[in-house]
């Protein structure tokens, strides 16, 4: 497996996140080159690259760009935004904030071209307000690009300009949803909009929007540079290029991986130094605790938005939580099922009130109270949030519930028979709260 970083290639040099130290090792010549093209070109390079969204959904960062109507002679010009997702609210996720707090400038660059190719004026960063240090490292980076003319009314003398304004979150899970951002930038509530109109045409004060998020736009000053074949080399023809891996959970070295798209969990446990307590691997998640959960048997299952779903999960944000042998995956979806509820708008019926019963079914089977009915009950109430619910968010829900039933069952049986956990630390965890 091919290890050479990209995204990652300035992390552990000297102060990566220094203006100085990003020009060093081809900072802003992505940007130089872009502003020689054509919009439309650039837009078609990426296009080509098949780059896909890196928050989640996987899609195609070229063609998000291609949606953005643009005026014809003589119409109006309405103003057009471009909006960065780093709210990074998932469970398991950990893999924005690294670039942010090691290399903002590679995501700044990115928004730059971004702008530049859909005649985008003005971008916003909309940062989980709980990182405080990464709002302040972009907010820092973002004055030593003004400073630098990277940012301004004629950016290089190319007579395009644009400008970045980093945005504090609140803290809530749905603003990861993108409209539910949007709204929440605007000052409002955050909580999802419906769809359509799509933020393509009707996104930031009712402006065409491109959300992308910051993996992904940290991603496209290398295609620039190295050119749409050049990106396509890595990982497989559906969803090529690099990708930043969060391991996390049973694991002897957790921490974020630089490895193709495509690469398995073997390979990842290998540069990860294997499972950390000597245990077998249990279950896990491929992209989050809103994917369906995956065994032992998908060890060798390739990472990408198109193999994992085809095995039955999501790729989402390649946030990967391993769990060994004495973990009860009940008492795991139990927590997740508890964050759920608890970061649920309540906009809708189905998630909000399937996601409060998931809790207390979950909390009966832990207690000791549960009953053979509940397992049916669980896998009821999925299949009423599933596909009815406003936004992903309940859809997400329903992911380690109904994949747990269906590997677990024995498990969830046996904490009905038993009257409780079968798992003595777990079953002790219990009681302490």
């Amino acid at each position: 497996m091919p290890l050479t970083p990209v995204l990652s290639k300035r992390f552990g040099t000297q102060q990566p996140w220094k203006i100085e130290n990003y020009e060093r090792l081809d900072g802003y010549a992505a940007l130089r080159k872009a502003l020689t093209m054509a919009p439309d070109d650039l837009i078609a390079m990426v296009k080509d690259s098949n780059l896909r969204g890196r928050g989640g959904a996987g899609f195609p960062t070229g063609m998000k760009w291609q949606f953005i109507p643009q005026a014809k002679p003589g119409e109006p010009v309405k103003p057009h935004y471009v909006v960065i997702n780093a709210d990074e609210g998932e469970p398991g996720t950990c893999r924005d904030l690294p670039l942010m707090m090691n290399d903002p400038h590679s995501m700044i660059e990115g928004i730059i071209i971004a702008c530049y190719a859909v005649r985008a004026e003005h971008a916003f960063v909309y940062i989980r307000g709980e990182a405080v240090h990464a709002i302040r490292r972009v907010t820092a980076a973002v004055n030593e690009a003004r400073a630098k003319g990277y940012l301004g009314r004629n950016i290089l003398g190319s007579g395009f300009g644009c400008d970045i304004t980093v945005h504090a979150g609140a803290g809530a899970y749905i603003c990861g949803e993108e409209t539910a951002l949007l709204d929440s930038l605007e000052g409002r509530r955050g909580q999802p909009r419906l769809k359509p109109p799509f933020p393509a045409t009707n996104g930031l004060y009712d402006a065409p929007t491109v959300v992308n998020n910051v993996g992904t736009l940290a991603s496209v000053p290398y295609i620039v540079l190295g050119g749409a074949d050049w990106f396509k080399e890595m990982g497989p023809e559906g969803s090529p290029g690099p990708n930043v891996y969060s391991l996390s959970g049973r694991v002897a070295n957790p921490g974020q991986y630089e490895a193709p798209m495509g690469s398995t969990l073997r390979e990842l446990l290998e540069l990860a130094g294997g499972m950390s307590r000597g245990k077998e691997l249990k279950f896990w998640t491929p992209g989050g605790s809103s994917t369906p959960l995956f065994t032992r048997e998908h060890l060798d299952t390739p990472l990408d938005f198109d193999a994992t779903v085809k095995a039955g999960s999501m790729n989402g944000t390649s946030a990967v939580q391993l769990f060994d042998e004495d973990d009860c995956v009940v008492r795991a979806v139990k927590k997740w099922s508890e964050f759920y509820r608890h970061e649920s708008c309540g906009k809708c019926t189905p998630c909000r009130e399937g996601t409060y019963w998931y809790v207390g079914i979950y909390e009966r089977l832990e207690n000791g109270a549960g009953t053979e009915e509940d397992l049916e009950t669980l896998l009821d109430l999925s299949d009423n949030i599933l596909g009815r619910s406003f936004c992903a968010l309940g859809d997400g829900a329903t992911s380690p519930v109904s994949s747990s039933i269906k590997y677990f069952r024995d498990e969830y049986l046996a904490h009905v028979e038993g009257k409780g956990c079968p798992f003595a630390s777990d079953r002790a965890l219990a009681g302490a709260h």
